[in-house]
């Protein structure tokens, strides 16, 4: 596809993917379990794969068209990846996946179609964490240096209470730059 030749050259890609791995090391586990919702290509993926070790991944996406790009992409890394097709827009997605020590995304929470449906999504993510588990969530905002469209994305302080409304203690943004990168635990 033309725009995933194009789609790593977008600004601030790697800061975001860098800050992702920095997270995920502090959970210091040798082997950590990880749950990326919305893993679209891989590029997420590779890059996680390719700086820590241990980890192994379950990329969750509704596409299987994506999960062919992400196969071809991570082709010397498939024993640490497990792909299911499921759309996290549906009811019970979350069921029979397991345990987590993080789950991760990456601007996919937008792809709910509008920002009322976030908590319900961070209230599931939160059944499949460990008791010390981390949630990465990146999306775009809508704010200055963001987007505009206030029904489909939330201001900075709006991601903040959903992740909070959905119970986490600890919603910390952890680098900005059109998307915003939250810690939650």
């Amino acid at each position: 596809m033309a725009w995933e030749s194009k789609a790593m050259l977008r600004p601030f890609r790697e800061d975001f993917f860098k800050a992702f791995a920095d997270e995920l090391r502090k959970i210091n586990k040798p082997s950590l379990k990880v749950l990326e919702i919305g893993s679209g290509p891989g590029f997420l993926a590779h890059h996680l794969l390719s700086n820590i070790p241990g980890i192994t991944l379950t990329l969750l996406d509704f596409s299987a068209a994506m999960h062919e790009l992400a196969r071809r992409r991570l082709h010397d890394r498939l024993d640490q990846v497990t792909f299911i097709e499921r759309s996290f827009k549906e009811s019970g997605w979350e069921s029979d996946l397991g345990k987590f020590d993080a789950v991760i995304t990456n601007q996919a929470v937008h792809e709910l179609r509008h920002k009322r449906y976030a908590t319900a999504l961070h209230c599931q993510v939160k059944s499949l964490l460990n008791v010390s588990g981390v949630y990465l969530v990146c999306d775009h905002y809508c704010g200055e240096d963001g987007m505009q469209n206030d029904q489909l994305y939330m201001s900075l302080d709006e991601q903040r209470v959903s992740l909070e409304s959905a119970g986490y203690e600890i919603a910390e943004v952890l680098i900005k730059g059109g998307r915003a990168l939250y810690r939650a635990t």
